[in-house]
């Protein structure tokens, strides 16, 4: 008898890890990034059309011309929600973004790599109303 409250306590953490897992992965905390964020420092914008359940952004990013996303990504990392898009398109061959949610300024910062030059530079997007 001893053993099965043990027992109990270990599958309700269990539950508990597989579940909040499950809200991470599903998208219930990325759903607040979907919209149009505009660059501080010019017209650049990324544009997040939908996010799927295992965190893969639907993306159009614009200079102002369109420029071809090869891929977006939202995952959760240390307490922060990580957005990584990477852009495919003449003068861009896998140029790639890498940002943190800021809620409490409704902002994504973080820096661009620009792979022709090899250099990063730090970047703040604001939501566009």
């Amino acid at each position: 008898m001893k053993k099965r409250p043990k027992r109990l306590i270990a599958i309700g953490l269990l539950i508990l890890l597989w579940t909040s897992a499950i809200d991470t992965v599903c998208g219930a905390d990325f759903r607040t990034l979907v919209g149009r964020w505009q660059r501080t420092d010019g017209g650049y914008i990324i544009e997040i059309h939908s996010i799927d359940t295992d965190g893969k952004i639907m993306a159009g990013y614009f200079n102002p011309r369109p420029i071809y996303v090869s891929q977006a990504q939202a995952a959760m990392y240390k307490n922060h929600i990580k957005v990584e898009v990477e852009l495919r398109d003449v003068g861009y061959p896998g140029s790639t973004y890498t940002l943190a949610f800021a809620p409490e300024k409704d902002t994504l910062i973080g820096y661009y790599y620009h792979a022709v030059s090899g250099q990063s530079f730090d970047v703040l997007f604001v939501r566009m109303k």
